[in-house]
């Protein structure tokens, strides 16, 4: 009997549910490659109002159900496990997922797992590069972390004091009038720039402070040349996360460096990564886009791992505030 209940937890399919802000992901795995991964984006002109993209979520999220089940080309009864965003994230948005997953389980009889949104970026980008134990640089619109996992958790290094490099950036881009996101518009225009601006370049120890660097910033918006100021502007952010990166990789003397979230697309910060680790002699990597923006299949492999190494819980409240290294990494 145990050995027919364990082969049943390793043909285990997972489907896995992302809310934590903008994005309704819904991915599925069996623990070895991708079988869907299908989501909708909520956009705004300003930034995120968290009640207008819980009800967009709520709206569409049975049409990105019905789209992940077709792709993956499977029926509800032959998921195995539910997993949802626990947290962090904006309260009425993980409400969405994990009361589609609670109900998903309840209705189906299958159990359920709630994943940290952090961890499941980092644990999506291993799969990606098939690395064993990088130095984790997790940028994303809310977060901003250096990582390394010792002695089960994912110990924080370095991290933003104020806001995560992403809002920065789409903060800075409203100034000129561009929606939500503003990273491909920032990439684009700095391109064009050729002469540095000074700006505020706030490193405290190990830990970044972007704020005051993006107030110097807005007040130069029209004072500038647009080019020079966005050029200006994307490279102190990425100079800044750079150093404190390089730092924590001498201390922890890491052979790989992985670079995850929604920032981890821009070409200008990979090309200074690259040549970062190649004078340290360390492995660089860089998740596909689909596995590096928010995403219901990190949700799932991550569950799926947790529910393999024996997790189970009883609590499946959100937690908005859950950082990286309150969770015990057993798997």
């Amino acid at each position: 009997m145990w050995k027919v209940w364990l082969y049943k937890v390793e043909k285990m399919i997972c489907l896995g549910i992302e809310s934590t802000a903008h994005t309704f992901g819904v991915g599925i795995t069996d623990g070895r490659k991708c079988l869907a991964n299908r989501k909708l984006m909520y956009r705004a002109k300003g930034g995120i109002h968290p009640r207008e993209a819980a009800q967009y979520m709520t709206d569409n999220a049975h049409l990105v159900l019905k789209e992940a089940i077709e792709e993956a080309d499977i029926s509800m009864d032959d998921i195995g496990l539910f997993a949802f965003a626990q947290g962090p994230g904006l309260g009425p948005c993980l409400r969405v997922g994990a009361a589609i997953a609670r109900v998903l389980s309840l209705r189906y009889k299958k159990p359920i797992v709630g994943v940290n949104h952090c961890i499941a970026h980092v644990e999506v980008g291993k799969w990606d590069g098939k690395l064993k134990d990088p130095l984790v640089v997790y940028v994303s619109g809310a977060n901003t972390q250096i990582l390394g996992l010792a002695k089960k958790r994912y110990r924080i290094y370095g991290e933003t004091l104020d806001i995560g490099l992403g809002n920065a950036i789409d903060v800075f881009a409203r100034e000129f009038g561009v929606p939500m996101p503003g990273g491909p518009w920032l990439e684009k225009t700095a391109k064009k720039g050729k002469r540095y601006i000074e700006l505020p370049y706030t490193v405290k120890g190990m830990d970044l402070a972007f704020s005051g660097l993006l107030t110097a910033a807005k007040k130069l918006a029209r004072k500038k040349n647009r080019y020079d100021l966005c050029y200006s502007f994307q490279e102190t952010l990425f100079g800044m996360l750079v150093e404190v990166s390089e730092r924590a990789l001498a201390h922890t003397k890491k052979r790989e460096v992985l670079l995850v979230g929604g920032v981890a697309q821009n070409k200008r910060l990979n090309n200074m990564f690259n040549e970062m680790c190649r004078f340290h002699n360390a492995k660089f990597f860089v998740s596909k886009p689909e596995y590096n923006a928010d995403n219901g299949f990190m949700i799932a492999l991550t569950g799926l791992k947790m529910f393999k190494a024996g997790v189970r819980q009883k609590d499946l409240h959100i937690n908005q505030k859950w950082r990286t290294d309150e969770v015990e990494v057993i798997w």
